[in-house]
């Protein structure tokens, strides 16, 4: 399956085609197809990346397998499978292609958001296009504002109709999808989440991301001239500062996952280009690179490292699942964010240490573009600039030491 979108950087916005999709039951369908995806994913990844050749094929396979919607509630006639599943089905993915585990990981950040502020009639809609196949892409931050959260773009209403003007970047997704989920204010001042159709008159997705890392995410430009929403598609944002949710909690496991594969797939490739093409330095008088005590002393560590990272994640996936079980009170949405901010700050710290010491532990001859070892790196370390860590170690500070609850947004 190809998409025939040729008119990404035209005045003209194009949907990509639909595709059926499978609706997923169980865990173990869900893993299945994660590692059936990474294992196609795998192929002529190093020329994707070097060539930023977008992966249309296996996003579309993404969703045909119904991975697209694991996360869409019982209740709304998805599988809701668990939060363990889901932030293993990205790691798998990011393992072999991080690029590609990216560019679902705002469908997830949104369906979490419909979850917490649509009403039933519009979850009951929206996720119904999610099972069909439908991709929601992200109409993301806005450069040159103060910070994320500074919102320029607008909602007004003319003549009975309501139209979004803006102009949104790192908007992971967005050329994928048929969905444009993008936020911008009302003439009160109010944040509304607006659920755009792909071919929309005004609508423009641009691909002009240039990142060093995560090349072939597409995480560009969406620009929006008085596009027309429906109204049955605005979703209003600002009752969320007072409603405790896991939203944020789930979007920045995703994002931990992610960072998890990253580190996974930089230490697999370690192991498989010591053993095999590294040359042993000469003070260390052995015969193969992977006897040098200290190589070996670093992948112990690194190891150790990767496997203490993966443990958080699986707990504060679980913490998740606990919490999702019942109702949300401030405490419990507390607890899930704090221990999602736990996972994220080690599996940034190994993603970026593991794609670094890859190079140093396999030699300079590990440098050479035929081998595109380097893309590790330059995804870990693009990746994990999507918020500061150094915030996740003062919110988990605040929270042991003084029981303050962490700010209540999609980065937390």
């Amino acid at each position: 399956m190809t998409s025939p979108i040729t008119l990404e950087d035209s005045d003209q916005d194009v949907a990509p085609s639909l595709f059926p999709a499978t609706i997923l039951r169980t865990d173990a369908e869900a893993l299945q197809a994660a590692h059936a995806l990474a294992e196609a994913a795998q192929l002529e990844v190093i020329q994707r990346d070097r060539e930023r050749r977008l992966p249309w094929e296996l996003v579309e396979r993404f969703t045909a397998s119904g991975l697209g919607s694991i996360a869409v509630p019982r209740a709304f006639g998805g599988p809701q499978l668990s939060y363990v599943t889901i932030a293993e089905v990205f790691r798998i993915i990011s393992a072999v292609d991080p690029a590609l585990g990216q560019i679902p990981q705002n469908q997830f950040g949104l369906l979490g958001v419909l979850q917490a502020a649509a009403s039933e009639e519009q979850q009951q809609r929206l996720f119904a296009s999610v099972l069909a196949g439908w991709r929601i892409g992200n109409g993301g931050p806005e450069r040159g504002s103060k910070h994320t959260l500074d919102i320029q773009a607008r909602l007004v209403q003319r003549d009975g109709r309501w139209l979004f003007s803006g102009e949104k970047f790192y908007s992971t997704g967005a050329l994928f999808a048929h969905w444009i989920a993008s936020k911008a204010l009302d003439d009160q001042g109010r944040p509304w989440l607006a659920f755009i159709q792909r071919g929309r008159p005004g609508l423009r997705v641009v691909n002009d991301w240039s990142g060093f890392g995560q090349r072939t995410t597409a995480s560009g430009t969406v620009l929006l001239n008085e596009v027309e929403v429906d109204e049955n598609n605005l979703i209003p944002l600002w009752p969320l500062a007072d409603k405790p949710s896991i939203q944020g909690a789930f979007s920045q496991l995703i994002q931990a996952a992610i960072d998890l594969g990253i580190a996974d797939g930089a230490l697999r490739d370690t192991l498989d280009f010591v053993r095999h093409k590294a040359r042993p330095w000469i003070d260390a008088k052995v015969e193969r690179a992977g006897d040098d005590l200290y190589v070996i002393a670093d992948v112990g560590r690194l190891q150790l490292e990767l496997h203490a990272a993966e443990a958080l994640l699986h707990k504060a996936a679980r913490v998740l699942d606990e919490v999702a079980a019942s109702a949300i009170d401030a405490d419990a949405a507390a607890r899930a964010s704090i221990a999602v901010a736990e996972a994220k700050a080690l599996t940034t710290e190994i993603s970026l240490q593991a794609s670094e010491k890859l190079l140093e532990l396999a030699g300079s001859r590990a440098t050479l573009a035929e081998f595109g070892l380097d893309r590790h790196w330059r995804n870990a370390r693009t990746h994990t600039l999507h918020d500061p860590v150094r915030w996740k170690y003062h919110a988990v500070g605040a929270w042991h030491l003084n029981q303050r609850h962490p700010a209540r947004h999609s980065w937390i």
